[in-house]
């Protein structure tokens, strides 16, 4: 039942939104005026363990009280504080639904202690069926939320919720065991630069103003942090704040893909997510795009769904025309709210007309192709990428032809095998001077690193790299190069690199990049490097993600690469390029090469790694080439 505590009513004003791909309804001649806004705030919803979850409700009102009736219902729960759920109120509750914003377990005016999303599958059962009883449900509830708000959207499906109807998931960070947090068996340090933030904000301690200080000082000094890992407990300010040290220095120590992350895991576990119809919205430059794109594939064989996948050319959270340093046209900016109504309107309202001739749900697949671009320099100095709408039936695409691109000894990348019988590059990687990180799919830690679409040249933008100068021109880059495009190909699909490698350490990291390379022209005269994704690989996780293996200095090892996916046209006269090495920091932590555990190393050693590329071993990367339409 409802709680009177800390209970309050207001009304707010309404608002509209509009998209090319569909307008906002609004009242028509004779025609009921849409409904006033009223919410309840921190109504304290107790969970099966007793504990309180700060809960605002709002709902449909006229003349500044509710309207009596049952509604449809949109929920979030998240740890960024419910307070954000008032916008996406005064659009949804004018057109007939109940929205309902809710603080997780331990953040924002929530009673208990936060566990990284452990709690949120039974937390999100328990809001679902407290929602399904009120008397101004109707028993239909969706849920929406980016992110962290995207997982406990999939969490509470995990559960099996009864009165849970569809879920709109956009960058759901989940899968942390399959690249949401460990890639490879390395560490995303975005996770690493997470909890530093959000202790200093949104925490129970940060509730007290000393605490928040402090906490805060370590958020704003974390470069300097990061400079001197690992992170050990009980000697930094993230002590005062124990759940999130904890949670973090776990989740250091903790690379296998196993029973650790096992509530998190979507792909592996797609059986026990509710059949329901799921909407999944991705950025080709978001950090989860593999993720995304995965839990597509898993959950279309798992239920019946329907699922969708939307995804467009955008950094996290961001669907906007351009990201980093450049700009993908007009015709990638998207309103989502439309979006999202459409898809409640249908699987909420049961209003059926004309949902399936719109645009984001015709196929069940709708993506963006980056690439279509001339290259000119914007008005803001961006490269003008450009790209188009694809509908499509499925992803992959079936048409997509896996191609191997070859590694030869001469820098080349060439769709022929090598053919000779002895052929490698060796060179020295030592971990106190990593290749930086230089956009890619990243997310939400520009104090650290940037995110999206970026020239792989350092500059101001990049703090471990500040100079002029591109990456390629480091040592401990290797780069492989197709000559000059003789047509436009067209790359849409998941990417891997096969490499044979050796080191003569027990253990290091193999990272992989794709880079589409522009010519030089007047706008740009050293050209572009564009980065379209990378990858890594931590060599004692080289035969399971689930068990180590230690490797025998200088024995030869196959190492597989998984990339974020691609799709994006390689215009003609520009080239494919694959960059090898073994670091790319801050994106992921880097390997002492010592063979120490996870989190606990007090040496470094520079370890000299081998590329092979012959007969016997021919490394490459495997591109789903999408033919030429006739």
């Amino acid at each position: 039942m409802l709680s009177p505590l800390g209970f309050r009513t207001m009304v707010v004003p309404l608002m509209f939104a509009t998209s090319a791909w569909g307008a906002g309804a609004s009242a028509a001649c004779g025609q009921e005026p849409p409904y006033e806004v009223i919410v309840q705030k921190n109504v304290m919803v107790s969970l099966r363990d007793g504990v309180q979850l700060a809960t605002d409700v709002y709902r449909p009102a006229r003349n500044g009280a509710a309207v009596e009736g049952r509604f449809p219902v949109v929920l979030s729960r998240t740890p960024y504080g419910k307070a954000g759920m008032a916008s996406t109120a005064k659009h949804f509750v004018p057109r007939g639904y109940v929205v309902v914003g809710q603080d997780t377990r331990g953040r924002g005016d929530s009673e208990g202690i936060w566990h990284w999303m452990t709690d949120d599958r039974q937390d999100g059962y328990d809001a679902i069926e407290w929602i399904a009883a009120q008397d101004w449900s109707d028993g239909k509830i969706g849920m929406m939320g980016c992110s962290y708000v995207g997982a406990t959207q999939h969490l509470a499906a995990m559960a099996q919720p009864p009165h849970l109807t569809t879920i709109i998931p956009a960058d759901p960070s989940i899968n942390h065991g399959i690249g949401g947090v460990i890639y490879g068996g390395a560490f995303r340090l975005r996770v690493w630069n997470w909890h530093l933030a959000q202790a200093a904000t949104g925490s129970r301690q940060a509730r007290d103003a000393g605490m928040k200080s402090v906490l805060q000082q370590q958020a704003d000094d974390r470069r300097h942090y990061l400079q001197n890992l690992p992170l050990r407990r009980g000697t930094t300010p993230l002590k005062i704040a124990s759940e999130y040290e904890d949670m973090l220095l776990r989740m250091l120590e903790h690379r296998r893909n196993d029973d650790f992350w096992r509530c998190n895991n979507i792909i592996e576990y797609a059986n026990e997510h509710k059949d329901l119809p799921v909407l999944l919205i991705g950025g080709w430059y978001d950090l989860f795009s593999s993720s995304t794109t995965e839990t597509y594939r898993a959950l279309k064989q798992a239920v019946r769904g329907p699922v969708h996948l939307l995804i467009g050319p955008w950094i996290h959270g961001t669907p906007g025309r351009s990201n980093g340093q450049v700009d993908f046209g007009p015709d990638a900016v998207v309103d989502l709210t439309p979006i999202r109504q459409a898809w409640y309107d249908r699987w909420l309202k049961g209003n059926e007309a004309g949902f399936g001739a719109q645009a984001p749900f015709r196929t069940p697949v709708r993506m963006f192709v980056m690439g279509t671009g001339d290259g000119h320099q914007t008005e803001d100095g961006k490269l003008y990428h450009g790209g188009y709408w694809r509908d499509a039936g499925d992803y992959p695409l079936p048409e997509a032809r896996p191609t191997k691109y070859y590694l030869h000894g001469d820098g080349s990348l060439d769709t022929a095998a090598p053919a000779q019988q002895a052929c490698s590059t060796a060179y020295d990687f030592d971990p106190r001077n990593p290749v930086p990180t230089i956009g890619g799919c990243t997310c939400c830690a520009r104090q650290i690193m940037t995110d999206g679409a970026w020239n792989q040249w350092g500059g101001e933008h990049t703090w471990t790299w500040p100079r002029p100068i591109p990456l390629s021109a480091r040592n401990d880059v290797l780069v492989f190069m197709t000559p000059p495009l003789e047509q436009d190909t067209e790359i849409i699909g998941p990417i891997h690199v096969q490499l044979w490698a050796s080191s003569s350490a027990v253990d290091t990291d193999f990272t992989a990049k794709l880079i589409d390379v522009y010519p030089a022209k007047p706008d740009f005269p050293a050209g572009f490097d564009l980065i379209m994704g990378d990858g890594i690989i931590r060599a004692r996780y080289r035969e399971s993600d689930k068990a180590e293996k230690m490797m025998t200095p200088g024995q030869v090892y196959e190492f597989r690469i998984k990339l974020d996916p691609c799709c994006n046209v390689f215009k003609k006269g520009h080239r494919i390029r694959v960059d090898i090495s073994s670091s790319n920091f801050p994106r992921f932590d880097v390997n002492p090469n010592t063979g120490e555990p996870p989190n606990d190393h007090r040496r470094t050693i520079t370890a000299t790694n081998t590329i092979y590329h012959d007969a016997a071993h021919p490394s490459h990367i495997a591109l789903p080439l999408v033919p030429a339409a006739k």
